[in-house]
């Protein structure tokens, strides 16, 4: 496998891609609110240029110093538009089985806001013995990768993303028989104690690279203008290109992982194959701007409020 080694990134920092189109590991780096200037520069440029970036041993870490670390890289989010952390730390929400967070469906973390985050880290804190892998997607991949007729249908295209989705068809399974479990039920009526509605550009562009990214995943309900026999075929169209295999990377989790990815140019799913045995993780988000369309339109906030949630003072625009 290739090293590539950043210069901005200081001594003893390798960058080691773990997929032929995404996903790379970084080793050298112990991680901490304390990093040098450098260091968190190359971590960033490797963020940006492989979308997602994986670090072992990372034990040292807690809430304080996990957030601290991701603070480096731009303004956090709180922890969720509606679902409580419950965490010392504001801005970390622990994504726990236990608790009915079993994310297995493709998406793009919080679409459904009109800021989603720029960046989501995952800390490793409880593993199943086996199991419970994330895999990752890359929609700038995905996009260059479409006919040229359909790229220019999706420049066109715009979607509504809500967190009122159907839950029970974008997590269906082929072995999905039994009923949902009392933490699932209240795990939903949490995520949709504030229902939020936002039309995206089916394509953004890029904040810092420019790139052309298909935003869809999950929380897409609907295309305005077409009807819903027509927007379903169309979503699922449009995701098939995006989670072909050529397209994704696979993470084995071990204890003191952390992954982090640009959720402006990737989606992921977390593989729910280990049964009831326990799996938790610690999320850390980086606030986003308003996506942009090829045209230089913005996305529309259509219910909800979601300014609270990005940091961004009420008073703003």
């Amino acid at each position: 496998m290739s090293t590539t080694t950043n210069p901005q990134q200081g001594p003893g920092v390798d960058v080691r891609p773990v997929s032929g189109t995404l996903g790379a590991e970084i080793t050298g780096v112990r991680l901490g609110p304390d990093l040098g200037e450098d260091v968190v520069a190359g971590i960033r440029a490797a963020l940006l240029d492989h979308k997602v970036v994986f670090l072992r041993g990372q034990e040292h870490l807690d809430d304080a110093g996990h957030a601290g670390f991701v603070r480096r890289l731009g303004p956090l989010t709180t922890a969720h538009p509606t679902i409580s952390g419950g965490r010392p730390e504001a801005a970390v929400l622990p994504v726990d089985s236990g608790r009915g967070n079993r994310a297995n469906s493709w998406h793009s973390d919080v679409t459904f806001v009109d800021r989603p985050p720029s960046f989501t880290t995952l800390r490793a804190q409880v593993l199943p013995p086996s199991g419970g892998d994330t895999v990752f997607a890359d929609t700038v991949a995905a996009y260059r990768g479409l006919p040229a007729p359909l790229r220019a249908l999706a420049d066109e295209l715009w979607a509504e993303h809500s967190n009122d989705y159907d839950y029970a068809t974008a997590h269906a399974t082929a072995h999905a028989t039994t009923e949902v479990s009392e933490a699932q039920a209240e795990y939903r009526q949490e995520f949709i104690s504030t229902v939020y509605r936002t039309r995206h550009p089916v394509v953004r562009v890029h904040p810092e690279t420019g790139a052309r990214a298909l935003l869809l995943g999950h929380f897409v309900q609907r295309f305005p203008g077409l009807s819903g026999v027509d927007g379903k075929l169309l979503f699922e169209l449009f995701q098939a290109h995006v989670t072909r295999l050529e397209n994704t990377v696979r993470w084995r989790w071990s204890p003191g992982d952390i992954a982090l990815w640009d959720n402006r140019s990737t989606q992921h799913y977390a593989v729910a194959d280990y049964g009831d045995a326990p799996r938790r993780l610690h999320r850390v988000t980086v606030a986003g701007e308003v996506p942009v369309g090829t045209t230089g339109e913005h996305s529309i906030a259509i219910a909800g409020d979601s300014r609270g949630y990005a940091g961004v003072a009420p008073s703003a625009a």
